[in-house]
């Protein structure tokens, strides 16, 4: 198990933990990785299965710069996975601010304020590179639906 992301001040916090690989070894599936939302807090707790492919991992590596640049960013918007939004700055309460939305099943939306340290992106990004670390893409697409092992 490896965190994607760790986000929490204490009495807030939002995770995606990285489980594993959902079919190793089968060519057009090796790279899609298990994973798991853990939302927490004094109020509300909640997990929820998702799935990651590289792609994913691409998407939130771009949201980071994002994030970076001052730039609100929704990761993960399809029918079959949680919506997670993150604005680095909430007006409302100052704070970072994470929304998450089940919207394919349960229709739950769960929103967290963090007071977050200073440097929480670097994190972030750290927390990336060590889950590409953990599980490198093994598979090329080298045309729609022809999948190939990298050499």
């Amino acid at each position: 198990m490896v965190e994607l992301i760790s986000l929490s001040d204490g009495d807030n916090s939002f995770r995606v933990r990285v489980l594993g690989r959902r079919s190793p070894g089968v060519l057009h599936l090796h790279d899609q990785l298990d994973a798991e939302v853990i939302v927490a807090s004094s109020f509300v707790g909640g997990r929820l299965a998702m799935s990651l492919f590289p792609s994913d991992l691409e998407e939130w590596s771009r949201a980071l710069d994002l994030l970076a640049a001052g730039q609100d960013i929704c990761w993960r918007d399809d029918d079959h996975s949680p919506e997670i939004k993150i604005q680095p700055y909430n007006e409302e309460h100052g704070t970072v601010a994470v929304r998450v939305e089940d919207l394919g099943s349960s229709c739950v939306s769960v929103f967290l304020p963090m007071s977050l340290e200073e440097g929480w992106i670097d994190e972030q990004r750290k927390l990336l590179g060590k889950v590409r670390q953990e599980w490198p893409s093994e598979v090329l697409e080298s045309s729609p639906g022809a999948f190939e092992w990298r050499r």
